[in-house]
């Protein structure tokens, strides 16, 4: 009989802010955030006052007077992130990133060899701190879902290992908030029907959970709930999407500028694509209000493409039809993104070449901007506007639906 899996989920501790710690000694143990406009990670100093990310800068200068702002160094990030990848690797070739800051590692069948999870976990994190001078918070339990809880109800800079038999007596307590995809909407229609704890799903009848939010939603939530995730954690796994974003405070973007940052997101998401040697069929606008909700508007195409004006022009089209409800509501983030991928030799383009898969002006460009750096070359509606460069943000397990999918 085969061994029950023993996952582990490595996180770092509000990692910009931590690396911005470790790199200026004279910011440790003092309110700061890295940002400019917009909060995209805060020290736990900080957070204490309430300091979040994706908070506007006057915003958490209210809740925190005497917070410090510092403009991000993505470079630093990526070094370091780096190198607590290579500690994940050394520990065990089964490593899963999730982000440039997050990872799920198999260490099922490690036990003879090194010793126990809470062994391993343990070693992870001296090393990591030692080694990359950063916090990591490890979580542990025999599926991806019980490990990556554990993490977050461990932070910061802890280790949690639930053990094996009492997964169940771990999660049941916890509040329903701690279930991938429940957010402040859907743990509102969980509270109309008397549910508060995880524990509390767990015993509701799955046809009242899938009555009250819909099939999908329901069977996930309930699957979680009894810890049903049957999901290995893969190794070499290809991204099932690609995407940028940019955010910026409440009222700082008219039409105008909602539509240049447009241009530059998509720009981005098209290189990449092409940087990875994929075709994309469906285009994703993603955007968030003025009161922090969220909506997504996409396209899938006729054809796969990874050509930046194909791509541009159905982002653009997805701005012109979401406007209206811009003008009501504000905006302070446009995203683009980009899914149903494929490998760019997996599509037989029709006659006359070229088509869907190549531009010659794409393929100058991105030469161009290989050799003397993105900011080399430029769309005119860009000129002047500071280069950002920031990692790909992670991809959504297809069947751990967002706040935004179950709200819908």
């Amino acid at each position: 009989m085969c061994s029950m899996a023993r996952i582990l989920h490595a996180d770092l501790d509000a990692f910009y802010a931590s690396v911005e710690q470790r790199d200026r000694p004279e910011l440790q143990g003092r309110r700061m955030a890295v940002g400019g406009g917009i909060i995209l990670s805060a020290s736990y100093e900080a957070r204490r006052l309430g300091v979040r990310t994706a908070m506007t800068e006057r915003q958490a200068r209210r809740l925190c007077p005497d917070l410090e702002v510092v403009a991000p160094r993505m470079s630093a990030y990526s070094e370091a992130s780096a190198a607590v990848f290579d500690v994940f690797r050394d520990i065990s070739p089964s490593v899963e990133p999730l982000s440039i800051d997050e990872a799920f590692i198999d260490v099922t069948g490690l036990a003879r060899l090194v010793g126990p999870d809470v062994e391993i976990a343990a070693d992870l994190r001296a090393r990591v701190a030692e080694e990359v001078g950063l916090p990591l918070s490890v979580g542990g339990g025999s599926t991806k879902f019980l490990a990556k809880v554990a993490s977050a109800v461990a932070k910061p800079d802890g280790l949690l290992i639930v053990p094996a038999g009492e997964e169940l007596a771990f999660l049941h307590p916890l509040p329903v908030g701690r279930l991938w995809g429940v957010g402040p909407v859907t743990e509102q229609r969980l509270a109309d029907v008397g549910i508060h704890t995880v524990g509390e799903v767990a015993a509701l009848d799955p046809e009242i959970l899938r009555a009250k939010l819909g099939k999908a939603a329901g069977s996930h939530l309930a699957a979680l709930a009894a810890n049903r995730d049957p999901r290995p954690v893969e190794v070499g796994r290809r991204r099932r999407s690609i995407g940028s974003q940019h955010s910026f405070p409440a009222g700082s973007v008219d039409r105008a500028g909602a539509e240049q940052i447009v241009v530059e997101v998509a720009d981005r998401v098209a290189r990449r694509l092409r940087e990875g040697g994929r075709l994309a069929r469906t285009v994703t606008l993603r955007l968030r209000f003025g009161d922090f909700a969220a909506a997504t508007r996409s396209r899938t195409l006729g054809e796969p493409t990874r050509l930046t004006d194909t791509i541009l022009t159905t982002a653009r089209s997805l701005l012109d039809e979401a406007w209206p409800l811009i003008e009501q509501r504000g905006l302070t983030k446009v995203g683009v993104a980009v899914s149903n991928l494929d490998g760019a030799d997996a599509v037989q383009l029709p006659l006359p070449f070229p088509s869907a898969d190549w531009d010659p002006v794409d393929g100058a460009v991105d030469q161009i901007r290989a050799r003397f750096g993105v900011g080399a070359v430029t769309r005119a509606t860009l000129a002047g506007r500071p280069v950002v460069e920031v990692p790909m943000l992670p991809d959504r397990p297809t069947d751990s639906p967002g706040e935004a999918d179950l709200d819908r």
